[in-house]
């Protein structure tokens, strides 16, 4: 079947050839962009670091604010896992969690938070879709580009109140503490230079 002779005009050709060169933004990446992309989260976060003391035990959550709780809690302390950890048999964490998605760069001496959320069951939140592993993508592959590596892991921290406005308030004071770059919140901050937003 032909093309109607009325059909190409739809569009003027400047118009098409307007609409045909619209493609994504060029990244433009370079490895000293990332590391010091990097290093500035470390920066902010090892400060923080340096701070804490312990991760809080249960009981402390019903003593203490959650100001304090926050102040209390070292994410370094914290036990890494792949995040692949969902596929494994039996997961090593069960029911409500706030969790620490984290990087070790090579030219970094710690890891770096890259994001934190909470959970209702922390043995499923990470199957499936979520945010978070759209960015982890798009890091890992501007990694790649420029010959650079990650060691990524997740933490969980299950001493946390079961019930979900508490959690999320804690999640909250967490994210404007540490400042992840891939939680929504702060990812203006950072400007991820690996990413487009439209």
């Amino acid at each position: 079947m032909g093309l109607s002779q009325r059909q190409g005009q739809l569009f003027s050709e400047t118009s098409l050839s307007d609409f045909q060169s619209k493609s994504p933004p060029r990244l433009d990446l370079s490895r000293e962009t990332l590391e010091n992309w990097q290093e500035k989260i470390l920066t902010h976060q090892s400060t923080l670091s340096d701070e804490t003391t312990s991760v809080v035990t249960q009981s402390s959550l019903f003593t203490e604010s959650n100001t304090s709780l926050i102040d209390q809690i070292d994410p370094l302390k914290l036990t890494p896992l792949p995040l692949s950890f969902w596929r494994w048999p039996s997961s090593p964490h069960q029911g409500p969690a706030i969790y620490l998605v984290m990087d070790h760069p090579e030219i970094c001496n710690a890891p770096i938070i890259l994001y934190i959320g909470e959970t209702i069951a922390a043995e499923r939140r990470w199957k499936g879709e979520h945010d978070c592993k759209s960015y982890l993508s798009s890091y890992s592959e501007a990694l790649g580009i420029v010959g650079l590596k990650n060691k990524l892991s997740i933490r969980f921290w299950t001493d946390v109140p079961k019930d979900t406005q508490s959690r999320r308030r804690l999640e909250q004071l967490l994210i404007q503490r540490w400042l992840p770059p891939f939680n929504k919140e702060t990812r203006r901050r950072w400007a991820t230079p690996f990413t487009v937003e439209f």
